[in-house]
């Protein structure tokens, strides 16, 4: 994939991400990441190629090279702090509380422009749907530009 491809999606995504989080929906998120515990709950996110994209280059920005399913079947962003190590670039669903610990998801109707648009962008990428979390990053690991590969 062209970098200016990547570089539009990830822009994109980000301006989602901005967009929600501008919107007043209320949550009641205690912080315990039981929501990051994908096997204790029995969800895991679902991520657009373009929500991959974004979580990636987090993850290549906090120095990791590859992405692995933990042993107890958390997110592999988890800390071992029990924080999100690319909180800023996590995923559209970790952005909307899917776990019941935060009050449940969002309703749709309050989110679904912003699902359209993150939509769009993985057709644009030649996306099929949502990936869960770990193989869609892993891959989108793969398709970064080199230039953000060497750092420079």
């Amino acid at each position: 994939m062209p970098e200016t491809d990547t570089d539009a999606a990830i822009a994109t995504v980000r301006e989602v991400y901005a967009a929600l989080a501008a919107r007043p929906v209320a949550r009641n998120c205690t912080g315990v990441s039981q929501c990051c515990r994908f096997r204790l709950n029995g969800r895991t996110p679902f991520l657009t190629k373009g929500e991959a994209l974004v979580a990636a280059r987090a993850w290549r920005a906090a120095g990791r090279k590859e992405v692995a399913l933990p042993a107890d079947g958390s997110c592999p962003f988890l800390g071992k702090n029990g924080l999100c190590q690319i909180y800023e670039g996590r995923p559209f669903g970790c952005r909307t509380h899917f776990c019941e610990a935060a009050g449940g998801p969002y309703a749709r109707h309050e989110v679904r422009d912003l699902i359209q648009r993150l939509e769009e962008v993985d057709r644009q990428l030649g996306g099929n749907g949502g990936v869960n979390l770990p193989v869609a990053v892993a891959e989108a690991m793969v398709v970064l530009p080199a230039k953000r590969r060497r750092g420079r």
